[in-house]
């Protein structure tokens, strides 16, 4: 199935991917941003908050935002 990647981090891109039915969020974070910390980022589905364990349905919206942007001073 297909769904929709928007990945905010650095230069950012969104796609269509393909995902296995019944991927998790955490499972296309992981395949995505390979070993980024997730705590790093606000994850949405559908625009909105979603758990790691929530299962992705077809045509479902996927946005990765950093919520700490490198070289930024506090």
């Amino acid at each position: 199935m297909k769904v929709l990647v928007i990945n905010n981090d650095g230069g950012g891109f969104a796609d269509y991917v393909d995902v296995a039915e019944e991927m998790t969020v955490a499972q296309l974070f992981e395949r995505q941003m390979g070993a980024a910390n997730p705590s790093h980022y606000l994850i949405r589905v559908n625009r909105q908050p979603c758990s790691s364990d929530q299962v992705l349905q077809a045509g479902d919206r996927v946005s990765i935002t950093p919520t700490k942007i490198e070289g930024a001073s506090c």
